[in-house]
């Protein structure tokens, strides 16, 4: 399926639709994924996190607005959430938190080894080995469905909620 909305000549393929064994795929990985989160007992609110910090660093708006909500759910705060592009420069998360959202950033930009090193140093002093493993995975994961999102060009659309909240 693609969007037939646009100029053919610049119009997105849903990668998602036309590919659907590979994008069943990756949601098997992404369960898996979630499975190991689990087990290496990461909060589903740190969780969270990083798929919106992953998010943010590339841009993809579906997966912030997919991974805004769970967080919410998840027991966020929205004052959290606002500033979570500014983490470094707040007092609002935990050691550990940060530790993971620096490795989660190091996993989304590989090619800066020196920042991967720093956020693996700080990781194996605060995490164990099942929760590094499951940080990178959980990355790895948001990564791959930001990719699927931006290149489809997945449309946010607004809530009912948010409606209201416009003033």
């Amino acid at each position: 399926m693609s969007d037939t909305t646009a100029d053919p000549a610049t119009r997105r393929v849903f990668i998602d639709k036309q590919s659907p064994k590979a994008y069943h795929a990756l949601v098997e990985t992404a369960e898996a994924v979630r499975a190991v989160a689990a087990e290496a007992a990461l909060d589903r609110s740190l969780v969270e996190l990083i798929n919106l910090r992953v998010s943010q660093i590339n841009g993809c708006a579906y997966c912030l607005n997919v991974h805004t909500r769970a967080a919410l759910r998840a027991g966020e705060t929205a004052q959290r959430l606002g500033v979570l592009a500014a983490w470094r420069d707040t007092e609002l998360f935990t050691e550990r938190e940060q530790a993971a959202l620096a490795l989660a950033e190091a996993t989304t930009e590989p090619a800066n080894a020196v920042a991967q090193e720093r956020a693996y140093e700080c990781a194996r002093q605060l995490l164990d080995d099942d929760e590094i493993s499951a940080v990178i995975w959980v990355a790895i994961a948001i990564n791959a469905f930001n990719r699927v999102s931006i290149l489809s060009k997945h449309r946010v659309t607004a809530s009912p909620d948010s409606r209201s909240s416009r003033g």
